[in-house]
């Protein structure tokens, strides 16, 4: 394959031996010019057997790791038109699994400094007041594909847990707070927020 690519970019050529053409000092480069003998062919490309398209595979090489740079390759849709609710689910978790770390760093490491920094610029420049909820600082959150899956994946650990604890028996149910079990549900799974009771002081 890399005989057949340099060949395709560099190409073979012949030259007639007319004592002006000398192959040693050709250059073949864009925009080059090459002296040859009045009458003469000069250089001339030798027709190759077969037609290797470099530049297909270069395009597709470029294609694919921008793909995978992008991650577009992990969230790409679904290859069958018609998939199942489990096989759904399956496909979200190993997409979870597979960008858990890449996500996670991109995360703690990019965007919760980036807005924490582009956040504190704004307010000492007086453009943004202090995020400020009952005298707390707000907490930063992300509302993407990825945090939505980690969500249900935490959502499912809380079911499982609590599910646990029912099979125990009353006394290990009295040891929930089952108001704080469903807050801990409705912002895993991101429900909105009209649909539950506020919180007493």
């Amino acid at each position: 394959m890399l005989k057949n690519a340099s060949i395709a970019a560099t190409g073979i050529w012949q030259a007639e031996d007319d004592g002006v053409l000398n192959p040693a000092t050709v250059q073949l480069v864009p925009g080059a010019i090459i002296p040859k003998a009045p009458g003469s062919a000069g250089l001339t490309p030798l027709a190759a057997p077969g037609n290797f398209d470099i530049s297909q595979l270069v395009l597709t090489d470029l294609r694919t790791r921008i793909r995978t740079a992008l991650l577009a390759d992990r969230l790409s849709a679904p290859r069958q038109p018609s998939m199942t609710a489990t096989e759904v689910l399956e496909r979200g978790a190993e997409t979870a699994r597979l960008l858990g770390a890449t996500y996670g760093r991109l995360q703690a490491e990019l965007l919760t400094p980036l807005v924490a920094r582009c956040l504190a610029i704004l307010r000492r420049r007086g453009e943004v007041p202090p995020l400020l909820l009952d005298g707390r600082e707000v907490r930063l959150t992300y509302d993407s594909p990825l945090a939505r899956v980690q969500g249900r994946a935490d959502a499912s650990n809380t079911l499982l847990f609590l599910q646990a604890v029912a099979a125990l028996g009353p006394q290990a149910t009295a040891q929930l707070d089952l108001a704080a079990a469903t807050r801990h549900l409705a912002r895993a799974l991101a429900a909105p927020a009209g649909i539950l009771t506020p919180a007493e002081e």
